[in-house]
C-alpha cells in the first residue's frame, strides 16, 4: 500500500508575524506564527469565556479585544479573522 505523504505547511503561513500593539495585550509581543497566533487567541477566548453560550459562532469583545475588533462589541469568528489579520504585520 503506498504511504500517504504528509502535508507540507505552507511556508507564508509559517512565516513569523509581529503583532501590533492592541493584539499583543492578548497574545504577547513576540512575532509568531499565524497558526500559534490563532491557538493563543483562542486560548484567551475560552479562558475568558468570550464565546456566545446561544451562538458559537459570535466572540464577545472585552477590553483587551475591544481595540482588536475596532470597537464592536462582538463579531463573528469569520470577522475576527479579518480584523486580527489588521493587526499583524
Amino acid at each position: 500500500m503506498a504511504k500517504k505523504s504528509a502535508r507540507k505547511p505552507n511556508a507564508k503561513f509559517m512565516a513569523p508575524v509581529q503583532p501590533d500593539a492592541a493584539l499583543s495585550a492578548v497574545v504577547g509581543e513576540k512575532p509568531l506564527p499565524r497558526t500559534e497566533l490563532t491557538k493563543k487567541l483562542w486560548a484567551y477566548i475560552k479562558r475568558k469565556g468570550l464565546q456566545d453560550s446561544k451562538n458559537k459562532r459570535q466572540i464577545n469583545a472585552d477590553a483587551n479585544l475591544l481595540p482588536v475588533f475596532n470597537g464592536k462589541k462582538n463579531v463573528t469568528m469569520f470577522e475576527m479573522t479579518s480584523l486580527v489579520n489588521k493587526h499583524v504585520s
